[in-house]
């Protein structure tokens, strides 16, 4: 049995989220370890007779958000602000994340519904006057303020949960 830091909620072994509040009950901390890549190069041409181009390169990503339902995890890079909602047909207003995938209209997201934005070393979210509401960390936020949030904070947007990871 673990019991959650956060809320004191009793978790079967093995869980690593707390099912009542959403907080993370493991560390899941990974070590790196550097890696030469003129070594890892001169390898691969020894093994395949040839050099292996590099990997190509990806968008740098600063924050993810851990679609708590499925798992899934949508990383968010190259911009330092994201509009967070669901397409709707026939509206020329898209959302920079748009969330219809992850059942955002059965869960009462908004065609825009929030904002997240990196302001100065800081990430704040504001609630962009949604029908069903933003909360953070089970706080309803007030809409059109900014509100910081941190590693790990669970987000409600209506009843659709994600955890935020920050680079």
């Amino acid at each position: 049995m673990i019991i959650c830091p956060n809320c004191q909620h009793k978790e079967m072994s093995g869980a690593i989220y707390c099912s009542e509040c959403g907080a993370q009950l493991i560390d899941m901390t990974i070590a790196t370890h550097k890696i030469n890549t003129a070594e890892a190069r001169q390898e691969a041409k020894r093994n395949t007779g040839r050099v292996q181009p590099p990997p190509p390169t990806q968008l740098q990503s600063w924050i993810s958000l851990n679609m708590i339902e499925s798992g899934q995890i949508l990383p968010l890079a190259d911009r330092t602000e994201f509009t967070l909602g669901r397409a709707a047909e026939g509206q020329p207003i898209v959302p920079d994340v748009d969330l219809s995938p992850h059942n955002a209209y059965t869960n009462g997201v908004s065609r825009l519904h929030a904002v997240l934005k990196l302001i100065e070393e800081q990430i704040v979210i504001m609630d962009l006057g949604s029908s069903n509401g933003t909360y953070l960390n089970g706080n309803r936020l007030q809409p059109y303020v900014e509100t910081p949030v941190a590693h790990g904070d669970i987000i409600y947007l209506g009843k659709l949960k994600m955890q935020l990871l920050i680079e």
